[in-house]
Formats: structure tokens, sequence, C-alpha cells
């Protein structure tokens, strides 16, 4: 059955799949002690995923487009809902920025460089976690509570309009498929 139209629909099936790569990454994480040069390939993967997928087309829509809507409803950012999103979104891109500059030391096999790899991900998995929970179940609610019918059907279409653009030469389908051969990838 499909879900109603509501200003965090198409959000909420990008956070399905954002959780289905992160249970592919901690696949890829727990595979055993070494990375190997193949593991370290596939996280840069991942990298690009979390960098162009989750950040710059998701989090690009829930920062440019939902949470300016909200805050004109009423809901603040300051002491909110909204201002602990986008501090977790800094927190999120930092652990990417920490395994992005990681990745050319594990290619070279050094363990340090391996080892911040590996442990920017774990955080980063954590944090993305509890991060979508805290969205799905209460400020997408909210969201959904107090956008009207007009204004959802605006934002809608500013959601796909940010999805038919590229994302450093990628479009959102190009990534979503990188979504699946990483999810297969990890099995």
């Amino acid at each position: 059955m499909a879900e109603t139209n509501t200003p965090t629909t198409v959000l909420r099936e990008e956070h399905r799949l954002i959780l289905k790569v992160l249970d592919a990454l901690e696949r890829v994480l727990n595979e055993g002690s070494a990375v190997s040069a193949q593991n370290v390939e596939t996280l840069a993967k991942f990298v690009s995923f979390f960098r162009l997928f989750a950040d710059a087309c998701h989090h690009g829509k829930e920062e440019d487009l939902l949470f300016p809507e909200l805050e004109a409803r009423g809901i603040p950012r300051e002491g909110g809902p909204i201002g602990v999103m986008l501090a977790e979104h800094e927190q999120g891109r930092g652990f990417v920025r920490q395994m992005h500059e990681a990745l050319p030391g594990a290619r070279a096999g050094e363990a340090a460089a391996v080892d911040a790899l590996v442990s920017a991900g774990r955080d980063y998995i954590d944090l993305l976690r509890q991060h979508i929970d805290k969205e799905n179940n209460v400020l997408f609610m909210m969201a959904d509570r107090v956008v009207d019918e007009s204004s959802c059907a605006r934002l809608c279409g500013e959601y796909a309009h940010v999805c038919s653009g590229k994302f450093s030469g990628q479009t959102k389908d190009e990534l979503q498929e990188l979504a699946a051969e990483l999810i297969r990838a990890a099995v």
C-alpha cells in the first residue's frame, strides 16, 4: 500500500535507504580486523554515497526546504528540534570527512588510517541511526501536522526539482544504484 503524500514522505523513503546502507557499512566494518585493499575501495564508495546522497541530496532538502518551512510555521530552530537536527548534520559531516581523509592512508595500508576510517564509520553509523529515529518520530511527525496541503504540494515539487539535479555529476537514480550495489556487496 502506498504511503500518503506528506511533507516527509520522500524524506522517510530516503531514510529507509540510508538505514540499509548503514547496515551494509556495519557489515563491511565487522568483516574482520584487517581492512583489505578491496574493502578500502568499497569504503570509498560508502563515503561517496554518504557525501552525495545522504548529505547533499537528503540533508539538502531538509535544510533548504523543510526546515525553513517548519520555522515559518512556528517550530523554532534555536532550542528546538530543528537546531538539534542541524547540529547532528554537522556532526555527521565531520565523521564522513574523517572517513574521507583516512582513505589515502588506508589505501597505503597505514594501520592508524585504517583505525581512523573504521572508528569514524562506526561513529557515523551510531549517530545517523539515532538521528533518523529522532527525525522520523519527532520532527517529521510535527511537520506532517503543521504543513498544510498546498504547502505540502509545493514542498514535494521542490523536492522533485532537487532530485532532478546532479550531485558531483551523479543523479539521484545513480546514487540509489550505488546504494543497491553497496547493499549487495555487504551480504
